[in-house]
């Protein structure tokens, strides 16, 4: 199934989407409060997703960087809001991921206060890519999160990973749960991307996708 977009996915928009993610991809700051955010500057993508759901995998994919974002088999690993500076055009900020963090509930509580307040108060992020496991689909902490989206007004758009651990029929009917719940959620983009970090599938597409946000 091919994932449709709301860019024309032309090979001018895939080599845009190409040129833009070669560029250099820098960290340049760590937020762990909500009053210790970046200035506000270039437009914003944000990555958010269930721990070990694949984030950091999905991240390190698109710059074509093995290191960039941290990849770890334990929860929980990113705890703060990690910002980068993608070619002095885009802004990717790496969300610490949701559900299972192996840290203490008062952390947890803090974590979901502070990216409340960065999807509340952000007027930089354009997007937020919600990254759903399409072994499992939506988790009801997942579901929390659109529901905070949608109460922010944050657009959103969910991104499917680890397609290639799915069987055909698995992944079919997983794709076909999401767009019926897409449905309810005012925020959500209709439509879903498709990927896998490990065989590269949607990862041109979302790159396509992503710059078109980005400063020309």
């Amino acid at each position: 199934m091919t994932p449709s977009a709301d860019v024309p996915l032309d090979a001018q928009s895939i080599e845009r989407g190409r040129y833009l993610f070669a560029q250099s991809c820098d960290f340049f700051w760590g937020a762990e409060r909500e009053d210790n955010l970046p200035p506000i500057g270039l437009p914003e993508i944000a990555f958010a997703g269930r721990s070990n759901v694949g984030k950091s995998s999905l991240v390190n994919a698109l710059t074509g960087r093995k290191t960039l974002a941290r990849v770890s088999h334990t929860p929980g690993r990113t705890q703060q809001l990690n910002f980068f500076n993608l070619g002095q055009r885009l802004t990717l900020v790496d969300l610490p991921g949701y559900g299972h963090a192996q840290v203490s509930k008062k952390k947890v509580v803090g974590w979901h206060q502070m990216i409340g307040a960065y999807l509340r108060g952000r007027v930089s992020l354009q997007r937020v890519c919600l990254l759903i496991d399409g072994r499992h689909g939506f988790k009801e902490n997942d579901i929390a999160v659109m529901e905070m989206l949608d109460t922010a007004a944050v657009s959103y758009q969910v991104i499917l990973t680890k397609a290639d651990d799915c069987k055909n029929e698995q992944l079919d009917q997983i794709i076909l749960e999401t767009t019926l719940r897409l449905k309810k959620h005012a925020a959500a983009f209709p439509e879903i991307v498709v990927t896998s970090s490990r065989s590269g599938r949607g990862v041109e597409d979302l790159r396509a996708l992503l710059a078109s946000f980005a400063n020309p």
